[in-house]
């Protein structure tokens, strides 16, 4: 009886994900010809088929999707012995897989990285970027070790650790129609005044949440794919926005052409590490936490 090997379990995974044959093998980083191979030596290991197969589509058979299951928690059981493994390596050494949200990674990682690898320069790091949702589900199927993204979130078995607020600001376009010279109140500004990003960014919730935009007529049915395009559209006085405080440093805001206002009540996200619940790694990923907060001071107001 032939086992499956992690790295078949490995390539059915990306199949099932991408659901097609020639994305997941470019996933993997090997070619067509060979994925093909490993997922059919992996039906003839496991004695039935896993998908079917079409010119045009891959559908999973309702074995594959159990096995499927199945090897999700196989892959995160050989993740805690690679964990295990890197707990007797000296701290932060080694492979380190960390997610982060687009609306922080770019601001933090240019002051970040490299302390980080002036301190421990024996740690292999890999940085993968996506939504909260992506980075988190990737972190649950054992694909990152820890995730960077704003808090609250909701996850579940993880444990979080909270660095530092990032917070809010008003920018708008000199001399906008929108505020009439006033300071910004939510109650007196118009309809489809504020522009936001699109739906599935935690960027757009926490801006709604803290700026306590309660009115949905208040938002403008135009929404941003982006940061930068939401500060374009700003430009364009389009409308009124909130952006993070971390995002300000970037030359992207020329005062001349955007405007940025403190508000008038505290409103921010809190940017926070996530790992999984019970990883022998926790005390390396609280010191990653330290160099995420060292890197930040005096870029903004961490408190």
């Amino acid at each position: 009886m032939h086992l499956p090997t992690i790295k078949q379990l490995k390539y059915f995974n990306a199949l099932v994900e991408h659901n097609h044959f020639g994305k997941a093998a470019d996933s993997c980083f090997v070619s067509q010809s060979a994925f093909s191979v490993a997922i059919k030596e992996l039906e003839n290991a496991l004695g039935g088929r896993l998908v079917d197969r079409t010119n045009k589509s891959v559908t999973v058979t309702n074995l594959g999707h159990e096995i499927y299951q199945q090897s999700q928690a196989v892959m995160a059981e050989m993740k805690k012995l690679l964990d295990l493994a890197q707990g007797n390596l000296l701290p932060l050494s080694g492979q380190l897989s960390v997610g982060m949200i687009p609306t922080i990674g770019p601001f933090v990682m240019p002051d970040w990285l490299p302390e980080l690898t002036r301190n421990y320069p024996d740690l292999d790091l890999e940085i993968h970027e996506g939504k909260s949702s992506d980075i988190y589900d990737r972190l649950m199927r054992g694909q990152l070790d820890v995730i960077l993204l704003a808090l609250p979130y909701e996850m579940r078995s993880v444990e979080t650790l909270t660095l530092f607020k990032d917070r809010f600001r008003l920018i708008s376009s000199p001399n906008n129609k929108w505020l009439h010279g006033r300071k910004f109140d939510i109650d007196d500004v118009g309809e489809g005044s504020v522009l936001l990003l699109d739906d599935g960014h935690c960027l757009r919730d926490h801006a709604i949440s803290a700026c306590h935009i309660k009115n949905v007529e208040k938002v403008s049915h135009f929404s941003a794919s982006s940061l930068l395009t939401l500060v374009e559209m700003v430009k364009q006085d389009l409308g009124v926005s909130f952006i993070p405080e971390m995002a300000l440093k970037i030359p992207l805001f020329n005062r001349e052409e955007i405007q940025v206002d403190a508000l008038e009540f505290d409103a921010y996200r809190e940017i926070g590490l996530a790992w999984r619940k019970g990883s022998t790694r926790s005390k390396e990923f609280k010191m990653l936490g330290d160099t995420v907060i060292q890197a930040m001071e005096g870029k903004i107001n961490l408190y």
